[in-house]
């Protein structure tokens, strides 16, 4: 039988699909088989710390594919304030609450845009006693970075357009569809 995925509707404020849900699905099998790999014989649960909001559906389908002994835990910071253009200031909102001391963590992002927040994180995480620090990113876009950031595992680079679905959103709008969208502004 046959499994029939219902695709919501595309609005005008959506441009077009990016990348379908299954493709998604798919790379998200591949981040994590290799992620079970590296991580092998660890004796600790690997820390997946999943950087809230915009990570939240990609970690939580990442983690039911692991193999690994793991826990969840998440944190949530801004660089953007109220608009959509980063500040560089990044700003701890919610800590996370799993003792990274002795532990390895990897840090479960939804995208990869200036930079700022992963070389944040990577550095605040560092100074916690772990054994090691990596990230995993769904979406990149490599042309907007201002600071480098090392991704041990990425799921995809995209253009530099507003993207949504698939845990990222535009005012709380679109974060939950299945796939990833162009999403086209109102304002002109």
């Amino acid at each position: 039988m046959t499994k029939t995925i219902a695709i919501p509707p595309l609005t005008d404020e959506l441009a077009g699909v990016l990348i379908d849900a299954e493709t998604i699905d798919r790379r998200v099998t591949v981040l994590a088989d290799q992620i079970n790999r590296d991580y092998a014989g660890i004796t600790e649960p690997l820390i997946l710390v999943g950087v809230l909001k915009g990570s939240f559906i990609f970690l939580s389908d990442l983690c039911r594919k692991l193999t690994i002994p793991h826990v969840i835990d998440f944190i949530s910071v801004s660089s953007y304030g109220a608009g959509t253009n980063t500040s560089g200031n990044v700003r701890l909102l919610m800590d996370t609450r799993e003792n990274q001391e002795g532990h390895h963590v990897l840090i479960v992002e939804d995208i990869l845009d200036s930079g700022y927040t992963l070389d944040y994180l990577d550095r605040n995480f560092k100074t916690r006693g772990t054994k090691s620090v990596k990230n995993c990113v769904l979406l990149d876009k490599p042309t907007r970075h201002v600071v480098n950031v090392d991704i041990a595992y990425l799921g995809f680079e995209v253009p530099d357009v507003w993207v949504v679905g698939y845990g990222l959103d535009v005012g709380e709008k679109y974060r939950t569809l299945p796939y990833i969208a162009e999403y086209r502004s109102q304002e002109a």
